[in-house]
């Protein structure tokens, strides 16, 4: 195999396919490499951990096809290095060489029999809008948990609604939800729980392309972004039923500017150190922020708002209140409250596709 890239071209496309690649204790050493298959002048690079799989096509110039595995990592830290310009890569029997200017590297190979065969998905593809679906993953993805001993809290729910598609997160603290309607992915009555870290990937990559092809079967999705695919296989197992939490009546509402609330939020979090929550305190005078954390110091910062209901005062874990208020939509924000001990629900006046529900923290 043989084949000329630009060091940039063949850099970006081994960062991409490389966060796929085996790093887990106990994994088969190959799954540690980055599979290139080349073709004419396209290059295949492949990396998986039989997990998560990422395939990425470029073109090169090539001259002579080929198939070769060798480290992901390694590879990626080599061609890092060169200079900027054209690169030469050759394998023969005594490894792959990397040649540009004057630098030269021979890595080992590994066995390319050994590595696992990876299948493109059978299924029709369902071609979404970029744009929309990035929306909806970062305003969901982050409440997934990243606790493996408990797998069905580290995927995202996609389930089929009479009105579209929609996506759950929870990792028993909160809840995020938003809903793409018109979106016919799945099947009447189908879901499907797909691992976070694959759809981070997702996340990712969706900037650079207009449209992202989806495909399901009854163990994979995946996911086709231009030259690009994920596939990752689904989790299996019952995801918890979550309507129940969502309160029908909570007589208290806060709307403040959603831009003023995140930067008030991280200026006192600062002083919301070891697990020391933020208290909101809320009234017809606003809202006033603050945290204490003995030995360290404290914050306290009063912002304008609307508050309707009885005056109350609640806590939150900071990292968890500033993902749901970084994942609405729009412009304001609405947290609707029951009491300092149910669950809060951030909401946005814009659009009721969205919620992230909240468990405050206990305080004296």
């Amino acid at each position: 195999m043989k084949f000329r890239c630009e060091r940039d071209t063949l850099l970006d496309a081994l960062m991409v396919t490389g966060r796929a690649a085996g790093t887990r204790g106990g994994f088969h050493l190959v799954l540690s490499g980055v599979h290139m298959t080349l073709g004419g002048d396209e290059l295949t690079l492949t990396a998986t951990d039989r997990e998560l799989t990422i395939a990425n096509r470029l073109e090169v110039a090539g001259d002579g096809d080929g198939t070769a595995v060798v480290t992901s990592r390694l590879a990626s830290e080599v061609v890092r290095s060169l200079d900027a310009g054209a690169v030469n890569v050759t394998v023969d029997t005594e490894g792959i060489h990397i040649d540009s200017a004057r630098s030269k590297f021979s890595l080992q190979t590994m066995g390319a029999e050994d590595f696992p065969q990876v299948e493109a998905l059978a299924s029709d593809p369902v071609v979404l809008e970029a744009e929309g679906l990035l929306t909806a993953l970062r305003q969901v993805v982050k409440a997934a948990s990243a606790d493996e001993s408990r797998p069905v809290l580290t995927g995202v729910l996609l389930s089929a609604e009479q009105e579209g598609l929609r996506l759950v997160t929870t990792d028993s603290y909160r809840l995020a939800l938003c809903d793409l309607p018109g979106l016919e992915v799945l099947g009447s009555d189908q879901s499907v729980l797909v691992p976070s870290r694959a759809l981070q990937e997702v996340i990712r990559l969706l900037p650079d392309v207009e449209e992202v092809s989806v495909r399901f079967n009854d163990r994979e999705a995946s996911f086709g972004l231009g030259a690009i695919t994920v596939t990752t296989r689904l989790i299996e197992g019952e995801f918890p039923s979550y309507q129940g939490l969502i309160p029908t009546h909570q007589p208290n509402r806060l709307t403040v500017s959603r831009e003023g609330f995140i930067n008030a939020v991280r200026r006192v979090r600062l002083m919301a150190q070891d697990s020391t929550p933020i208290r909101m305190d809320m009234s017809s005078a606003g809202l006033e922020l603050s945290a204490t954390t003995q030995d360290v110091g404290e914050a306290t910062e009063q912002l304008d708002a609307v508050f309707e209901g009885e005056d109350l005062t609640v806590a939150f874990n900071p990292e968890y209140l500033l993902d749901g208020a970084e994942a609405a939509p729009g412009e304001e924000i609405v947290l609707n409250t029951v009491d300092a001990l149910k669950p809060a629900v951030i909401r946005t006046p814009e659009t009721e596709q969205f919620l992230y529900l909240l468990m405050p923290v206990r305080i004296n």
